[in-house]
């Protein structure tokens, strides 16, 4: 919440000192209207640093800034280059240049959301090992701490992986669900802390967490259903190949995208809604803006707390629906095989006694 309060405090001073200022060039001598001229050229190119500032804070960069938002820059944290050639004289002389592995150049650096993602990485795995209860004489968990985190993980396992997967199933997969629960739960929030960045809000992280998904979803459904289940499962009768197996191919895909475009999105407009809100002082360079700018960001940030809940909740429930969906091919390969030898084991008692087959 201080970063935003921070943000409001310095973008109402800025605008009155530029009032001010402003007022005070009406009476001036020429060479201070100049000044004055010069300083209102300054509040337009500010206007326009306020929407490169939004871009520059959700999109990714080699570097980590530390410093107040819409501000000017304290510190700033680079990160080394490392740049692995796959053929000679392939990577630029420049870091600043662009490295294309189209070319040669394999670039592996550090980026800002990779650096959060990894801070990110670390609480949950600090979390889990010092928060954790681990006294085998004292199973019931104790202390605030132990609580929240025994009400989240027995609500992974019995509210979203057991009823989406099933009672004997569920229970295996419920450690990928929590640990991609508390991950994306954690990098949300840390994206609400002061001089954080969210990592959810880029599309590459989005897509491996989905890539986990889909992967871990074949897997399920060549375990339950076997190879070849699996296969004639994304086939249809002869005469439906040609429409079915392109749209099954194509609902594989379909599930993985539909995860990393919705956390994606939802985490990159919450803070583009944020930022704007703040920046309508900058932008209409007017205190009063901050009566109703100031408001409505505290509002959205509250939102956003509920939002990183939310789509961390989401994003494991519709990964629980998927693999679930994974497993299902096994059971209904096997209610198959299990209803054909009932219908035989049925049929052939009923066959001998028929009249045409009796003795004549």
């Amino acid at each position: 919440m201080r970063r935003w309060l921070w943000c409001a405090v310095l973008a109402v001073s800025k605008v009155a000192r530029a009032q001010e200022g402003h007022a005070q060039g009406h009476d001036a001598e020429p060479a201070t209207v100049e000044r004055a001229a010069g300083a209102h050229e300054g509040a337009e190119h500010e206007k326009v640093d306020t929407s490169t500032y939004i871009l520059e804070h959700v999109a990714d960069s080699p570097e980590v800034e530390f410093q107040v938002p819409l501000s000017d820059k304290e510190f700033i944290l680079r990160f080394p280059v490392w740049r692995i050639p796959l053929k000679a004289v392939a990577c630029p002389a420049s870091t600043e240049e662009p490295a294309k592995l189209s070319e040669g150049c394999l670039d592996i650096s550090l980026t800002k959301h990779t650096f959060w993602m990894l801070v990110g990485s670390v609480i949950v795995v600090l979390l889990f090992t010092f928060g954790a209860n681990r006294n085998p004489n004292q199973p019931v968990p104790h202390g605030a701490r132990q609580n929240i985190l025994e009400m989240l993980v027995i609500f992974v396992r019995n509210e979203v992986a057991i009823p989406n997967i099933g009672k004997e199933e569920g229970p295996k997969y419920t450690p990928y669900l929590l640990s991609v629960f508390f991950f994306i739960l954690t990098l949300n929030l840390l994206g609400l802390v002061p001089w954080a960045s969210t990592a959810t809000g880029n599309l590459g992280v989005t897509l491996a967490l989905a890539l986990c998904t889909f992967l871990l979803t074949q897997i399920a459904g060549i375990k339950a259903a076997g190879l070849g289940g699996y296969l004639k499962h994304l086939t249809a009768p002869v005469l439906m190949w040609i429409i079915m197996i392109p749209v099954e191919i194509l609902g594989l895909f379909t599930k993985p995208f539909a995860l990393m475009l919705r956390l994606f999105a939802n985490m990159l407009a919450g803070h583009i809604v944020l930022f704007s809100l703040l920046g309508l002082i900058f932008i209409i360079g007017h205190v009063a803006v901050s009566i109703v700018a100031v408001p409505f960001a505290i509002f959205i940030y509250l939102l956003e707390l509920f939002v990183a809940f939310l789509q961390a909740y989401i994003f494991v429930m519709l990964s629980a629906l998927f693999i679930g969906m994974g497993v299902a091919m096994g059971h209904d390969e096997h209610g198959h095989e299990e209803h054909e030898a009932h219908d035989e084991a049925h049929a052939k008692p009923q066959l001998a006694a028929s009249p045409a087959n009796a003795p004549g």
